[in-house]
């Protein structure tokens, strides 16, 4: 697959949905100087790409109840068990990332939970999977830095 080239212009145009993927195209057309149409088609055109996957949501998890964050290393009886495990773990909806890995652990995940008694019981289930040995959980006193933004602003000021 050919590489996209970005311009200036579509450079422009992820800069303002990287801060706010909501921003209406109007306005990013105001900013720019350009028609709105003219973002439309640009936007369409990297989606075509690739290079745009949809947009996201960001929760403030804390106001929701789930401040709670631990990481979770799973050990598996055998590598072969990898996919069904990981088949499990996506059944268990506070589990919101896994990692396979390399290293100490087979799996890596990311849990967010009410608070321990709650966390207590997603390592339990994810502990019951059959191919899991047993985990190891870390947990996170504060999420320090949580900014995809800054990676895209970077990756996209490489293009």
């Amino acid at each position: 697959m050919a590489k996209f080239k970005l311009d200036d212009t579509d450079h422009q145009i992820l800069d303002m949905l990287i801060e706010n993927t909501r921003t209406p195209f109007t306005d990013i057309a105001k900013k720019l100087g350009i028609s709105a149409g003219t973002v439309h088609v640009r936007v369409k055109k990297m989606e075509e790409a690739g290079i745009i996957t949809g947009s996201s949501l960001t929760l403030d998890y804390k106001k929701l109840g789930y401040s709670f964050i631990a990481y979770v290393g799973v050990f598996l009886h055998k590598t072969s068990q990898t996919q069904f495990v990981l088949e499990r773990i996506s059944e268990i909806p506070y589990v919101t990332v896994a990692h396979v890995t390399t290293g100490k652990f087979n799996i890596f995940c990311k849990i967010r939970a009410k608070d321990t008694s709650h966390a207590k019981e997603i390592i339990y289930k994810i502990d019951d999977i059959e191919g899991v040995t047993r985990t190891e959980t870390m947990i996170s006193l504060e999420e320090s830095i949580n900014d995809k933004k800054r990676l895209m602003h970077s990756i996209f000021m490489e293009i």
